[in-house]
């Protein structure tokens, strides 16, 4: 019976302490969150540090709710709440549980103040809290926060996080926190040393602002590191920082050249289609691009609509629809106007001109003239992070995928395809090509909607990286223009060379020249390249040159 009297008590104790520490840990809570509103900014940092260090569930959303600006106080009882905007003043909930309290005027409550001194403080205890979280991303942007603030507390948890973490990413943006946080906080000349050698490791602008402040000299002369150790290795790891940065930026030009060129490409292939076999000059051509891009925004809106959970599935459907939309858009201008004027480029040039104008207008009637808003599926947002601090976007990279795909899918039904090889009899001679049975018209008619249905991909691909409006088209069809004759008239290897140059040569211009003059300069030198060349880099042998 002793016995069980003693096991009985212990249980009890056991229990009791169980019941006892919530109670606690929810008391320590309120006192934090009281000491929030002192007019003393160090009693407010102790209340943040303390928030960090106790560990309860609800810290998180408090500090997250402190930094925002949305932890108040309700001046008739003092209860700390955290609210959000509502048409009629706040909807507040209680910030020790989170219940919701429903809504208030915004003269019942009174705002906890924060300045940019506690804001950093807030920072860095919420990278402290998160550096332990299950999902990486919020343990990456933890080891951000605490990079940025530098405070010698968190080179504990730092070296913790750091010797558990299993994810690579995770882990490199951990070890470039620690080695911030050491440069900044440690009294070691030792560890100073080490870490500016281990920031050359990482290649980005925070870590060159972190080592250049190093080698800054005031206006008396004095260096803001007198340690000449130091300041040498810091020199040292400036030059590398450097050197990687130039080679990324490099690296990063050529991509970008290559996404403006698959822009290019996507833009003028159509083009070369329609001037190559048929001699006709469609200034309409940008309008089909625009078309494209507004049936990206139709498709989207049905999307968002009726099926919201597959929104990241609607550019695939938007590809197809607006190549139907602007193919038949485009036969009805062969058919409707252009088959009328064949012969006549001038008057083509004029017509087309003006329809240009009239489907400008038309797209403003129905959509009226301000940007409509196109949205990034996920398989498209983001950025792939290649080794050494590169950063290639991942919208960017499938849309040069893209550009391959559809010319390569186009070689190959102008290679193997009956239509396609029409097309190339028509192109090479009409009069021969009619007298073989060939439907002439029809090939134009054909010809005319499959150049206007890329046309309208190529709207497809522009909606994710540009404004999509009435003027889209107007942006592109001058580089288009210039992409077909530099390449060579209805050649579409001419056409994928010139586009991809074009769109190197641009944007590796604009950093020394800036965007207009750069446009100017390739313009001033592909007038005199068809000057000694006419035809462009590849010349087409058929009707076309003959005329």
């Amino acid at each position: 019976m002793p016995a069980l009297s003693k096991l009985f008590r212990l249980r009890a104790f056991a229990v009791l302490i169980v019941l006892l520490i919530p109670s606690a840990a929810s008391a320590e809570l309120a006192q934090d969150l009281q000491a929030l509103t002192e007019k003393s900014n160090a009693t407010k940092a102790a209340a943040v540090e303390s928030l960090a260090a106790g560990g309860h569930e609800r810290a998180v959303p408090i500090l997250q709710a402190f930094l925002a600006g949305r932890l108040f106080q309700v001046k008739e009882d003092d209860r700390m709440v955290v609210a959000e905007d509502s048409a009629g003043g706040y909807r507040i909930f209680d910030a020790m549980t989170g219940e919701a309290l429903g809504e208030v005027g915004k003269r019942k409550l009174r705002k906890v103040r924060i300045n940019n001194r506690l804001r950093q403080a807030v920072k860095a205890a919420l990278g402290a809290l998160t550096l332990g979280s299950p999902d990486p991303v919020a343990r990456i942007q933890a080891a951000d926060a605490v990079f940025r603030s530098a405070q010698s507390d968190m080179l504990g948890p730092l070296q913790a996080a750091l010797a558990r973490e299993s994810d690579p990413k995770v882990a490199s943006r951990l070890a470039r926190a620690l080695a911030a946080t050491e440069l900044a906080t440690s009294d070691d000349k030792a560890t100073r040393l080490a870490a500016i050698e281990a920031l050359a490791a990482f290649v980005d602008q925070e870590v060159r602002a972190i080592v250049s402040g190093l080698l800054i000299i005031d206006g008396e002369g004095r260096p803001a590191e007198p340690d000449s150790d130091l300041r040498a290795a810091a020199a040292e790891t400036l030059k590398t920082i450097e050197s990687k940065l130039a080679f990324n930026g490099f690296i990063e030009n050529i991509f970008q050249g290559i996404s403006l060129g698959s822009v290019l490409l996507l833009a003028a292939i159509g083009l070369a289609i329609t001037f190559g076999v048929m001699g006709v000059i469609n200034m309409a051509h940008g309008e089909m691009v625009m078309i494209g891009a507004y049936t990206t925004f139709v498709v989207q809106e049905v999307f968002r609509a009726s099926f919201p959970g597959a929104f990241d599935y609607s550019l695939l459907v938007a590809i197809p629809a607006a190549f139907l939309v602007t193919g038949l858009v485009g036969i009805g201008i062969e058919r409707g106007v252009i088959r009328f004027l064949y012969g006549r480029p001038l008057e083509t040039l004029l017509a087309t001109w003006g329809l240009s104008l009239i489907l400008q207008q038309v797209v403003r009637s129905i959509f009226g003239p301000t940007n409509r808003e196109v949205g990034n599926p996920a398989w498209m947002s983001g950025a792939w992070e290649v080794a050494g601090g590169l950063t290639l976007t991942y919208n960017r990279l499938w849309i040069i995928l893209f550009a391959l795909l559809v010319f390569a899918l186009l070689m190959a039904l102008i290679r193997f395809s009956g239509y396609g090889l029409q097309m190339r009899a028509v192109t090479q001679n009409r009069p021969m090509a009619s007298s073989m049975g060939i439907r002439t018209g029809w090939v134009d008619a054909m010809t005319f909607g499959l150049g206007s249905g890329i046309a309208g991909m190529a709207g497809v691909a522009l909606s994710q990286i540009d404004n999509v409006s009435p003027n889209l088209g107007q942006g592109y069809i001058i580089d288009s223009f210039m992409v077909v004759v530099f390449g060579g008239v209805g050649n579409l290897w001419g056409t994928l060379v010139g586009a991809f140059s074009l769109g190197l040569v641009n944007k590796f211009l604009e950093p020394y020249a800036g965007a207009v003059l750069g446009k100017i300069l390739v313009l001033v030198v592909i007038i005199l390249f068809i000057q000694k060349r006419p035809r462009g880099l590849f010349a087409l042998r058929g009707r076309a040159v003959e005329n």
